[in-house]
This record gives structure tokens, C-alpha cells and sequence, in this order.
């Protein structure tokens, strides 16, 4: 006897993006490194950074007050409420999402925490999904981001300049039960935890609790800890393990990567960019390349599929990828029908 789920639908994505902005020229000057270099090489124009107010749970609150307008929904319909964002969040050891049930009003949904770092939107889509197919009870999810990860990251530290393409801003989604509309299909997640130690803050955590010596080393800041030994290694499986999980996600929902319509990626440096594109058979304009934002970590996903519905790239019946690769190392994709 089978058994057919209920389909679940995006009913509304918002985001919010902090007013400061850094230019490129701004960064090249910071970092002692040519403009061009950041806008060609990095794949920066502009970055959000976020000022004193925009906290974690403050963006991403904002942008989850956004998403339920668009849907018309009162806070207190939503049942559950899943943060996926940045582990830098207005205080360490803390819970942002009982922060942001209480922000939005949302105090009839139960609230965690899950990360995949810059993977987390479709590990988030995947996880909300699976509980709603086997909990009758959730109706409406809404799954939330925020970073401000550039405070992380100095311009003084070339190890790390891979990601001096950190920005600020919050994204939501909200995800509903028996709506089929934009209906969320399959997902795929690989994870090769060799890379886990190769980016990481040494200071604050277990192995190097907080002092003056920890504050004095600069272990406050995201590093690098092999740099060459972990671009070696990288370079020969992130392309290949992103076209797999893209593919694994399309196939579980009876498509081919040829069916693909649109694909809502993580900001990466344009070589990578074009060159995935390439491989999957995609066009440029199928795909929003974020040099006007920088990379949000797991917002990133959200903010593209966000500025395609603005620019209307989005049709009824299009095949939409959102896809993400975050250090530890994570890869991970998600399928959506879009439309009816």
C-alpha cells in the first residue's frame, strides 16, 4: 500500500539587506589589492554590511516579518520556525530562533537550530520538508537566515581572502503544507568532513577557550589552517560534488539537469560560477550572480531566487535549483517545481 504526501509549497521568500554598503574600491584599498582584482577575480562590485542594530535575529526577523506579509499570514499561524543562518549571532552558545519566535509574535511555533554554514538553505529546505510530510501538524514553517560574517574575516589576512566576499543580510522562506504551488521536490546532500578543521575561529571554542592570549594570537578571526593542502584537495572535488548533488536532486524529482530553468547559487568567484554553469549546460542568464552582495552565507540561495521573482525570470512550471556548498565541507541541493 503506498502512501502519497501532501505537497508543500514556498508561499512567500523575503530578505532584507543592512543600508552601509562597501564598494569594491573600498576592499581593494582595505585589502591592498587592485579594484579590478576584487570585481574580476573576487566577483565583488558592492557588499551590505550590517551596522549596530542589525543583529542576527534582528535581520532575519525583519525578513521573516517581510515574507509573512507577502503571505498574508498571521504570525501566530506559523508552527515552527527553523534558523539556518550564521553560528555568529548576537551572543555565542545562544538561540537565535526562540529570539526570532518572540521578535515576529510567533508564539504558537516551536523553534531550533540547524547548521550546514553556507549549504544551510537546502539542508534547511530538506529537513522543514520531511517534517511537514510526516507531522500533520505543520501546516506552516518558516525557515530563516542572517549573517554578518564579514566582521570575521581581515583584510589583513591573505589566507582568507577567499572569503573576502562577506556580507551582511537575512533572508525567509516560508514553507506550507497542502500547497502546491512553488512545490519543494527532492534534495541531495554530500559532506566530505576531511576539509572540517581547514576554516575555522581557533578562539572561543572548547579547544581554545577565550584569554588574552587567544585575543592577542588574532584567533577571534576566521583562518585558514592548511591553506594549500585544503585548495589542493578542494579543487578537485567542490565542482564535481556540486554538479552531483544538483544532478541527484533533479533525478529524485524525475528531471534531468537539461530540465533546469534556473539556478540559485551561492556567491563564488566567477571562474568557479561560470565554469558549474558550463557543466551543467546552463546559460548565464539562468542563473543571478550576486557581485552586487558578496556571499550571506546561507542567505545567498534565498536572495537569488528572491531577485528572480523581482525581475521576472520565474515562470509557471520552470524547474528552479537551490544549491550551496559550505566549508566543513558540505554540499547541497534542493528541487522546485515553481508556480502551478
Amino acid at each position: 500500500m503506498s502512501y502519497e504526501f501532501p505537497p508543500i509549497g514556498i508561499a512567500a521568500i523575503a530578505t532584507y539587506l543592512p543600508a552601509a554598503i562597501e564598494t569594491a574600491s573600498q576592499i581593494g584599498l582595505a585589502a591592498n589589492i587592485p579594484e579590478a582584482v576584487v570585481i574580476e577575480k573576487l566577483g565583488i562590485r558592492q557588499k551590505h554590511l550590517a551596522e549596530a542594530h542589525d543583529t542576527p535575529s534582528a535581520m532575519a526577523a525583519e525578513a521573516a516579518r517581510k515574507a509573512l506579509a507577502s503571505a498574508e499570514l498571521d504570525p501566530l499561524d506559523v508552527d515552527l520556525i527553523i534558523y539556518h543562518g550564521s553560528e555568529y549571532k548576537d551572543y555565542v552558545v545562544w538561540s537565535a530562533a526562540a529570539k526570532i519566535q518572540h521578535l515576529i509574535g510567533a508564539k504558537n511555533a516551536y523553534a531550533y537550530e540547524i547548521y550546514a554554514l553556507c549549504a544551510g538553505s537546502p539542508v534547511a529546505i530538506k529537513t522543514a520538508r520531511d517534517q511537514m510530510r510526516a507531522d500533520p501538524l505543520l501546516r506552516n514553517v518558516l525557515l530563516v537566515s542572517a549573517a554578518r560574517e564579514n566582521e570575521l574575516v581581515s583584510y589583513d589576512n591573505q589566507q582568507a581572502r577567499f572569503m573576502f566576499n562577506f556580507g551582511a543580510g537575512a533572508s525567509a522562506m516560508l514553507l506550507r503544507r497542502d500547497y502546491a504551488t512553488n512545490q519543494v521536490l527532492e534534495s541531495a546532500v554530500l559532506v566530505d568532513g576531511s576539509f572540517s578543521e581547514n576554516v575555522v575561529m581557533r578562539g572561543g571554542g572548547a579547544r581554545f577557550p577565550t584569554s588574552q592570549a587567544t585575543v592577542d594570537a588574532g584567533y577571534h578571526q576566521l583562518d585558514v589552517l592548511q591553506l594549500e593542502d585544503m585548495r589542493d584537495r578542494l579543487g578537485l572535488v567542490s565542482q564535481p560534488n556540486f554538479v552531483k548533488v544538483i544532478d541527484q536532486a533533479v533525478t529524485r524529482s524525475g528531471y534531468q539537469c537539461s530540465d533546469i530553468d534556473f539556478l540559485a547559487i551561492t556567491h563564488m568567484k566567477p571562474s568557479f560560477h561560470n565554469g558549474l554553469l558550463h557543466d551543467l549546460g546552463l546559460r548565464p542568464d539562468q542563473a543571478i550572480y550576486l557581485d552586487d552582495y558578496g556571499h550571506i552565507q546561507s542567505v545567498d540561495q534565498q536572495l537569488a531566487l528572491d531577485l528572480a521573482q523581482q525581475r521576472g525570470l520565474l515562470k509557471a512550471g520552470d524547474l528552479v535549483v537551490l544549491a550551496g556548498a559550505g566549508t566543513g565541507y558540505t554540499w547541497a541541493a534542493s528541487a522546485v517545481r515553481w508556480g502551478k
